[in-house]
């Protein structure tokens, strides 16, 4: 039997997973692929980002903020071997705090699929602030250390500096899309052997919102502006009187945009040494 194979996309938050993923999902290659997803929260926006194709889509919830997605990925990967018609090729997009390797493991350890590689994607504007934080740098390091392709993303190039930075961190000649197609660097390497995942992560505190309360929209962007110093991530759907935002935080930067939702759907999440879930309720509530 043809084993089918994984690819994993990887990344530390808001490295540009999803949007990887959509942009490969669009574009002309031929294969029909099933995409997994893992989001940190009990409320799983990736999969509404996420658009659908005729490969399908499984969409794990139970909220993973450890370095593996345990039972529940076993359980996605075997409903896709179980389907009458199989996919081409599986991608999982890995939460951005999971440990690629041990979910390597895993696709290793299931009869029918073959491993395809570890994608690391690193956020350009934020890696070398990453790197040199003593509290997540191991976590984002060992990211990097383990893929077999490394993807610089929201950059035109790699500069000097970044460059440098990953090649400390054990990047293996890092490279931008620049327009190139995803689907030629996802499906075309040669994955190396993995071991065993070395880096320790910090605890983190996770965070979760769901009403169809309408907020002020001139009001918003100062109540982001005042969110908490520890709130690393954020994202969602956030219901305004001038309508609705998907709403993105990364660190200090913050992205909205105009869509369709009906109801107000957050997620966040932050080491928590520096951040309580009561911290970022309080701060929303106010």
């Amino acid at each position: 039997m043809n084993r089918l194979p994984v690819t994993i996309i990887s990344g530390y938050l808001g490295a540009g997973k999803t949007t990887l993923i959509n942009r490969l999902l669009a574009e002309d290659h031929g294969q029909k692929l099933a995409v997994i997803v893992n989001d940190f929260g009990a409320v799983n926006i990736d999969d509404a980002l996420i658009q659908d194709t005729d490969g399908g889509k499984i969409a794990i919830t139970n909220g993973c903020v450890c370095c593996t997605m345990g039972d529940d990925l076993a359980v996605a990967l075997r409903e896709v071997l179980n389907r009458p018609e199989h996919p081409d090729h599986v991608v999982i997009e890995a939460s951005g705090i999971s440990d690629p390797v041990a979910i390597a493991n895993s696709v290793l350890n299931e009869n029918g699929l073959s491993y395809g590689g570890i994608v690391t994607l690193v956020d350009a504007e934020h890696a070398q602030t990453l790197l040199n934080d003593p509290l997540v740098a191991p976590q984002a390091e060992q990211q990097i250390r383990a893929a077999d392709l490394v993807i610089a993303t929201k950059c035109d190039e790699i500069s000097d500096s970044l460059g440098a930075a990953l090649k400390s961190a054990g990047a293996r000649t890092p490279t931008v899309l620049n327009g190139s197609p995803v689907a030629e660097l996802l499906f075309d390497i040669v994955p190396l052997p993995k071991g065993r995942a070395v880096a320790a992560h910090p605890a983190y505190a996770t965070w979760q919102h769901r009403s169809r309360t309408v907020l002020d929209r001139r009001a918003l962007g100062d109540k982001l502006a005042e969110r908490p110093a520890g709130l690393y991530r954020m994202k969602g759907f956030v219901l305004t009187t001038g309508g609705a935002y998907e709403l993105h935080v990364v660190g200090r930067h913050v992205e909205a945009k105009r869509c369709e939702s009906e109801e107000t759907v957050l997620v966040g999440l932050g080491p928590a040494d520096r951040v309580s879930r009561d911290e970022i309720e309080a701060w929303w509530a106010a």
